[in-house]
């Protein structure tokens, strides 16, 4: 567990305490600390003096806004018609045999965690993937095996 209360207040005086300011605050703790725990939602809540059901869920309705630990490379499929149009199905498929994990879970090290998320912005070359912040496009089978085999080596 981190220690969230001194982050949020750093957080706060940056971007303000507006209710406006909850989107930067939550990214913010999730891009320093990879996800939003329930203390860390709650000290949110407090700082902005608004509820703690409406940080909540701002944090659920947003998948990039993780509520739970993930592993240290999280796969992001994009799962918009026009990826699924273009292969996306053979990708998971690819993936979960690879990781031996199936969407919404992560491997036994904490390495990956695979999740489908909503329009990652690439769909002019789909199918497309997010492992944490690089974007791979226009895959295939044999070119994601090739990413992940790469990513397992670091």
């Amino acid at each position: 567990m981190y220690q969230v209360g001194n982050l949020v207040k750093e957080l706060s005086d940056k971007h303000g305490r507006a209710r406006e300011s909850l989107m930067p605050i939550l990214q913010g703790i999730v891009q320093k600390h990879n996800y939003l725990t329930d203390e860390a939602m709650v000290e949110v809540a407090r700082e902005l003096d608004i509820s703690a059901a409406e940080v909540y869920g701002t944090a659920s309705f947003y998948t990039f806004l993780d509520t739970q630990v993930k592993g240290k490379y999280v796969i992001r499929v994009c799962k918009t018609i026009t990826c699924s149009m273009k292969g996306k199905s053979d990708i998971i498929e690819t993936l979960e045999e690879i990781l031996k994990i199936k969407v919404g879970e992560t491997t036994p090290d904490s390495q990956f965690s695979l999740i489908e998320t909503n329009c990652i912005g690439w769909c002019h070359k789909a199918p497309a993937i997010l492992i944490n912040e690089m974007p791979y496009t226009e895959l295939t089978s044999e070119k994601v095996s090739e990413i992940i085999k790469d990513y397992m080596q670091k």
